[in-house]
């Protein structure tokens, strides 16, 4: 009994030990995890960016004009069976389908499965030729283009000999809805990525500078911060939308807005570091760094922004959501990404149609993808505050 009760208080004082020894980033990583909600979104969130960037290998067909099946435009979701009154297949199939024109639906196109007639799934297929890990932007002027090649590759998960494939179903022009989902998910992700980079890299910038010198400085970056963040950004959007060239490309329209995004939404983050130097800069060992003759610009990043690097970081997963719905929205209301381009805001847009919400409810499954990606977002910015709030962590 007593050995039993001295091998509890070890291991108590042991955990007791590593707790009080653990560094900020280990504190908020045990936190996180301790959150169910947290960790399901983050696996659902991880899922998501996982299908964005093997859309291309994901997708049988090519989402663009490229890869459309004329002979399945506006065509429903095909759900591949294992077994039917013909009996089992361990290979997944569908049905061989005609189509015609029927009275009782207006003359629209009408598409009968021959039951008797089977088509076979196929996996690791060679299909359509894409780029792994390519990346373009054509900017005004050769000196400012940016390419990184990648390499070539024609693999694809799952594929048909004859026919097509369409988990999601078809639009339209007959371009597939799963492909377009993929590629819109990935889209989406990177203007919102490079959005909250440019805004990461103003708000440390303006931030840093203003919460370290104060005085007439910071006084002057706040009345600029506060201006930014008093201009309303829709009607900013179309006076911007008005002035864009018709002509440009779809990686300078992408680029445009990733920016635009960028610099209209750092302020907030911004505010924060200012508040954090703030709080900082009058630390000892900011005072010892200076005696020891070290600049300002390595006092700030070696010292003042490591120390709440966790704060940071959450701040930057929370305004990933924001992001998200500003792209959508602008590419909703037609200020933002357009056709031929693949973004979630696009897809929305496609399903705003009269006869849609009547005929063709499979357009809407890209914006189930959407409430899925920025909840998921938003479930885990959430246990990443809660991991890094302090008084939490020293309240456990």
């Amino acid at each position: 009994m007593e050995a039993s009760t001295t091998k509890n208080i070890e291991i108590a004082s042991k955990k007791k030990e590593a707790y009080f020894t653990a560094t900020q980033a280990q504190l908020v990583r045990g936190r996180f995890f301790k959150n169910k909600s947290a960790k399901i979104a983050g696996s659902v969130l991880i899922f998501l960016i996982f299908l964005g960037l093997f859309s291309d290998f994901l997708s049988p067909y090519n989402p663009t004009i490229a890869g459309r099946d004329k002979q399945y435009e506006n065509g429903a979701p095909q759900i591949p069976k294992f077994w039917d009154e013909n009996g089992f297949s361990f290979r997944p199939f569908l049905y061989t389908q005609t189509k015609f024109r029927s009275a009782e639906t207006n003359f629209r196109w009408v598409y009968k499965e021959d039951r008797e007639k089977r088509r076979y799934v196929h996996f690791f297929v060679k299909s359509w030729e894409y780029r792994v890990f390519d990346f373009s932007i054509n900017l005004p002027g050769e000196a400012l283009d940016f390419k990184v090649p990648g390499f070539k590759m024609n693999r694809h998960l799952f594929g048909m000999d004859k026919g097509g494939i369409h988990l999601f179903g078809t639009d339209k022009a007959g371009k597939d809805i799963f492909g377009r989902t993929l590629a819109a998910i990935y889209i989406s992700l990177a203007v919102g990525t490079l959005g909250v980079f440019i805004s990461f890299i103003l708000s440390l910038i303006i931030g840093g500078i203003s919460g370290y010198y104060g005085g007439w400085i910071d006084g002057v970056l706040q009345m600029f911060t506060d201006a930014v963040r008093t201009v309303p950004p829709i009607p900013l959007f179309m006076c911007l939308a008005a002035f864009a060239p018709l002509e440009w490309s779809s990686e300078l329209r992408f680029f445009f807005i990733s920016c635009l995004l960028g610099l209209i939404n750092w302020p907030t983050l911004a505010r924060r570091v200012r508040t954090h130097l703030l709080a900082e800069r009058s630390q000892e060992y900011v005072l010892a760094a200076q005696l020891c003759g070290a600049s300002s610009s390595h006092i700030i990043g070696r010292h003042l922004l490591p120390s709440f690097t966790s704060y940071i970081i959450v701040d930057l997963v929370i305004s990933f959501p924001y992001m998200l719905l500003a792209e959508t929205a602008l590419s909703f209301i037609g200020l933002g990404l357009r056709e031929p381009v693949n973004s979630l805001g696009v897809l929305l847009q496609n399903a705003t149609a009269a006869d849609v919400l009547l005929n063709y409810q499979w357009y809407f499954i890209p914006v189930i993808f959407l409430v899925v990606l920025i909840l998921s977002f938003v479930f885990v910015g959430d246990g990443l505050r809660d991991a890094a709030d302090p008084h939490k962590i020293t309240n456990k």
